[in-house]
């Protein structure tokens, strides 16, 4: 009876991870896109909004949802007093901070790092462009991240209960 209830266990508990890390294959492609249209947003804000940079990340983060919006949310809080970091300094230590929040991956964030660089260093117009640039550098990673969706999803929540199950063989 015991070993059935601890065959039972691991095989539960190698599913849930195969299921888990389905779920991440899932969830990113999702997630990419919610940061595709916040960057519109905040490409609309700046560009025919005239708002302040600090007001333009809260209110895109205010209109996106988890786990977008605290990347945002931080970068504006930190760029107000009394932190009073740069757009680059508050955006770079929100991705530090909230990333680990996110299904997406280092490419994602990447774009992300570089787009700190330009944010707030130059006039609307060349801010609408790197942010266009961003933009589209994460599109094509959405259609990556999508076709490793279609390949992976499935293959990890079989594995889950393969391994399970062979686990329990090999202890039985």
């Amino acid at each position: 009876m015991l070993k059935l209830l601890g065959a039972a266990l691991i095989i539960s508990a190698a599913t849930a991870a195969g299921w888990f890390q389905a779920k991440q294959y899932a969830n990113r492609p999702v997630q990419i896109r919610k940061l595709i249209l916040a960057l519109r947003r905040l490409q609309t804000e700046i560009q025919y909004g005239y708002t302040p940079l600090p007001e333009a990340l809260l209110r895109v983060g205010e209109q996106s949802g988890d786990p977008i919006r605290p990347i945002f949310a931080s970068a504006a809080s930190q760029m107000n007093a009394p932190l009073n970091y740069t757009a680059k300094d508050s955006l770079q230590r929100a991705l530090d901070q909230e990333w680990k929040g996110t299904a997406m991956k280092a490419a994602e964030k990447d774009i992300m790092s570089q787009l700190s660089h330009t944010l707030g260093t130059s006039d609307r117009q060349d801010q609408f462009g790197h942010l266009a640039t961003a933009v589209r550098q994460l599109e094509n990673e959405e259609i990556v991240a999508r076709e490793e969706q279609g390949s992976y999803e499935k293959l990890f929540k079989s594995l889950g209960l393969l391994f399970g199950a062979f686990i329990v063989i090999i202890l039985y």
